[in-house]
Order: C-alpha cells, then sequence, then structure tokens
C-alpha cells in the first residue's frame, strides 16, 4: 500500500504564522498530530520467529482489560471500547476500537497504549490496533460491571 504525503499548510490564524506568509517559528502542532486522514493504526511488537499458532484468549482479554481511560475509572474492555479482536495463526493481533467520543483527549494515545498491552503478552506478534468511529460507541456497549461502576 503506498500513500501519498501532502505538505500541510496552516491557516493564517494559527498560532506562529503571520497573516502575510508562512510560520515564524517553526512547525505547528498538526505537523506532529498522527494521519488520520485514513484512519489511524497503532503498531507494537514484532513478528514472531516461532509462532506457535493464535495467542491465547484469556491473556489477550487481560491485557485489554489492563488499559484504562485516565478519565473513566472502567478498563477499556469491560467500557466497550473493543469492536473486534482477530487473533491470527502467526501470533499477531488485529484489533477495532473506539473511544468514548471523537474529541476524546486521549485519542492519540489509547490505541498505542493498547497496542504496547498487548505486544507485552505471551505469544503475540505483531499487534495493529485501529482507531474506528463507525459505529459509534454507546452506553450500551458498557459491560454488567462498567454499569454497575459508573452508577448507570
Amino acid at each position: 500500500m503506498t500513500q501519498d504525503h501532502k505538505t500541510k499548510t496552516a491557516a493564517p490564524d494559527d498560532a506562529g504564522l503571520d497573516n502575510d506568509g508562512p510560520a515564524l517559528d517553526g512547525p505547528g502542532l498538526a505537523d506532529f498530530l498522527p494521519d488520520t486522514s485514513n484512519g489511524y493504526i497503532a503498531k507494537a511488537g514484532a513478528a514472531l520467529e516461532n509462532p506457535a499458532g493464535q495467542a491465547d484468549p484469556v491473556a489477550v482479554e487481560d491485557a485489554l482489560k489492563s488499559v484504562h481511560d485516565p478519565e473513566i475509572p472502567v478498563n477499556i474492555h469491560d467500557l466497550g471500547l473493543i469492536y473486534d479482536v482477530e487473533r491470527r495463526q502467526n501470533g499477531d493481533v488485529y484489533v477495532t476500537m473506539s473511544l468514548t467520543a471523537p474529541g476524546c483527549p486521549v485519542a492519540g494515545e489509547m490505541p498505542g497504549q493498547v497496542a504496547r498491552a498487548l505486544a507485552a503478552v505471551d505469544g503475540v506478534g505483531e499487534v495493529s490496533v485501529e482507531l474506528v468511529w463507525s459505529p459509534p460507541w454507546t452506553p450500551e456497549r458498557m459491560s454488567d460491571d462498567a454499569r454497575l461502576a459508573l452508577d448507570f
């Protein structure tokens, strides 16, 4: 897959720009954020030299339950943020997940945290975590434990 890389142009009212031209003090915030024009996929881990099949489902779920949204005292698995987990025969794991809202402050961090937590599991090779917005997350996706913890 090839990607076209385009130069980002800031609007004149962006910080660091005067109204007549380019940035006066270097790159803007958009230059440091991940390119999400084609979605956002965080990666961690490495291909296994001698894979023994799919990663253990209990260990994968435990790793997912170790990641918490810092604003909500419930893990992301019980919150219903994990939409799908594909455990492949070579040990790789592919996850699709969402967040409670597109404007969530941890949008750029959470998929990477999930990928790193899964990559630390024995028998897991490469991990890809895709952040998706469709279908949108709703409270109905929460587990009974999450509902109890959050008074739903």
